[in-house]
């Protein structure tokens, strides 16, 4: 019996069945769909015990404001949480001067229509600033496909354009690979709101100012490299 040696694969194709590679990419600008922004809280006191009841007054002040808004704030999650002791610098031994207490809570905000009156509001409570906002879309956001199935079809029409120029066309496709992921830049130059002081200070007999925010819109790549075979060009 003879065997049948395998067809030795051809990556550049052969003069029958030559091949064209190209690249095919995307970008697409397109609407956020939520916002993330920063609440950090804190909290000063002779002695420990005082600094961390008055730091979790005014972290659950924090959180129940965030959470009236319902649906609005779609994920609520504590970070960083410390109670440091700061040193006196005075005399001998180790003796605290004052307790330092702080703690970060990350939002997510989907609903953009109340998100100035939320940091308004936020950097109105008492030793608490607001950070963001963060734009971004979400990890299933249609958009992403979009951007892809816009590459595949900047790669088809390339492939055609390079057959065309050598009295050829594409008859099939070879290899589609995904180049590079898509990636989206949702870093904004975000807002740093401080709130007002606790204790003396002045107090705001109105209602916290409502900030005017305006969504950054967002970039979302794609790119894929695809092999197709060709007819034989007309030289």
């Amino acid at each position: 019996m003879t065997e049948v040696s395998p067809v030795p694969f051809q990556p550049y194709g052969t003069p029958a069945a030559p091949r064209v590679a190209v690249c095919g990419e995307a970008r697409l600008e397109v609407d956020p769909e939520i916002a993330r922004i920063t609440v950090v809280v804190r909290a000063r006191g002779v002695d420990r015990r005082g600094a961390l009841d008055d730091l979790t007054r005014r972290n659950q002040a924090a959180l129940d404001l965030l959470r009236s808004y319902g649906d609005a704030v779609e994920k609520l999650e504590t970070g960083m949480l410390s109670i440091t002791p700061e040193l006196s610098r005075r005399g001998r031994g180790d003796g605290v001067r004052t307790y330092h207490g702080v703690v970060h809570i990350n939002a997510e905000v989907a609903d953009f229509t109340v998100l100035g009156e939320l940091t308004g509001r936020l950097a109105d409570l008492e030793l608490t600033a607001v950070s963001g906002p963060w734009w971004e879309l979400r990890p299933d956001s249609p958009a992403h496909g979009a951007a892809r199935r816009q590459a595949v079809l900047e790669a088809v029409k390339r492939a055609r354009e390079y057959a065309e120029a050598l009295g050829a066309r594409p008859v099939a496709l070879v290899e589609l690979a995904d180049a590079a992921a898509e990636a989206v830049h949702p870093y904004d130059a975000p807002i740093a709101v401080s709130a007002r002081a606790a204790g003396g200070g002045f107090a705001l007999a109105e209602a916290a100012p409502e900030l005017d925010l305006e969504p950054r819109r967002q970039t979302v790549h794609a790119q894929v490299n695809a092999r197709f075979v060709i007819t034989p060009p007309a030289l």
